[in-house]
């Protein structure tokens, strides 16, 4: 399964990567228009925590054993068998904080949506990708920090 990884020695905290991701998830898919319109629409799930000198950008691995999956007490969080990607059911999630609790990358955040606190975290795009196959945070990316290689496998990569 292909997964996006982080390069810090890269990563310069421009956070083109949260733009792309928050715009991709808008209802209008406009950077304007998700920001000041749609504000409290859906949250970009890549966030980048650091400083130029030492930022890195945070998202979700879709571990090949995920405990947030394992965790979670309302069955929102689960793995798709034939795609590999954990995804989270808003609908379903009760925002308990288990998954953000028990995610090794700190790739899981709740955030209010519609309301209610809910689990957010990477989709790699749900179905649809951007420029060259790639989700929208790695097809933003100036420095190619984030890159979307298939993996090993193995549970935490």
């Amino acid at each position: 399964m292909k997964r996006i990884y982080a390069l810090e020695r890269w990563c310069i905290d421009c956070k083109r990567c949260e733009v792309a991701c928050r715009v991709f998830h808008s209802k209008s898919r406009d950077a304007v228009r998700a920001y000041r319109v749609e504000g409290d629409g859906p949250k970009g799930r890549i966030w980048v925590e650091g400083t130029r000198a030492a930022s890195l950008a945070l998202n979700c691995r879709h571990c090949a054993d995920p405990a947030c999956v394992q965790g979670c007490i309302s069955g929102a969080m689960q793995k798709h068998p034939a795609t590999g990607v954990v995804a989270v059911d808003q609908q379903r999630c009760v925002g308990c904080r288990t998954c953000a609790s028990l995610c090794p990358f700190g790739a899981v955040r709740i955030e209010e949506v519609a309301g209610r606190e809910v689990a957010i975290k990477c989709d790699l795009c749900g179905e649809r990708l951007g420029e060259a196959g790639n989700p929208s945070c790695v097809a933003a990316c100036p420095n190619r920090a984030l890159i979307y290689v298939e993996s090993e496998g193995g549970s935490h990569e």
